[in-house]
């Protein structure tokens, strides 16, 4: 049966991912549920076929395990497979309609990335949640100094020339301990620090392996 199969439509799941396979006349011919190590074994035990995927967490490796195998990948953003999807949506129809989408001709698919390509993908996913956190700290001490008093221009230099002259220099006379000691943890946690060079920092720290 696997034999007749042309492409194969996989709906990803963490633990257990359907499987529809579907011959060159479009008719279904395999409908299985497996666990993930199931599927990756699959690859190699499949004759080659265009096998099809949403582009979500996970797919770009099961690609490159199937691609090795001979097998043609396509990756499909989620919201063009979305049309495709027959009737109430289940993990066998998603399966189903992904098979099916990757045979439309109009279809846009997704470039399957290798790994150096996921890393940088993740390093600016980590740049961008470092920023996101280093601006919510700043955010949050200003508003504390500004609730005691104390206005601070916008700006993460303006902070960081405003804390050194409160604390550094004055010892932070003018605030409370618990403030002083609150606003000591935020400038250790990076709020006033360049995120770009604590990337670098952990990057340079992965590539040497720690």
């Amino acid at each position: 049966m696997a034999m007749t199969i042309a492409v194969l439509g996989v709906d990803l799941g963490k633990n257990v991912c359907s499987l529809v396979g579907v011959d060159s006349s479009g008719t279904v011919v395999l409908r299985r549920r497996v666990k993930r190590e199931t599927l990756i074994g699959l690859a190699a035990k499949l004759p080659p076929c265009v096998v099809a995927m949403e582009a979500c967490c996970g797919a770009h490796h099961v690609g490159r395990v199937f691609a090795a195998h001979g097998h043609e990948i396509r990756l499909m953003s989620p919201e063009y497979v979305r049309p495709y999807v027959k009737a109430q949506k289940n993990d066998e129809r998603d399966a189903e309609a992904i098979a099916e989408a990757a045979t439309r001709p109009t279809m846009r698919f997704v470039e399957l990335k290798s790994q150096d390509q996921l890393d940088m993908q993740t390093l600016r996913r980590a740049r961008d949640r470092l920023v996101g956190e280093r601006t919510a700290l700043i955010n949050q001490t200003r508003a504390i100094l500004l609730e005691r008093g104390v206005v601070v221009a916008k700006g993460r230099r303006k902070l960081e020339e405003a804390l050194a002259a409160l604390i550094d220099e004055r010892g932070g006379a003018d605030l409370s301990p618990r403030v002083v000691a609150l606003i000591a943890d935020a400038r250790a946690m990076g709020g006033t620090q360049p995120a770009d060079r604590r990337v670098r920092r952990r990057v340079r720290r992965l590539g040497e392996g720690e």
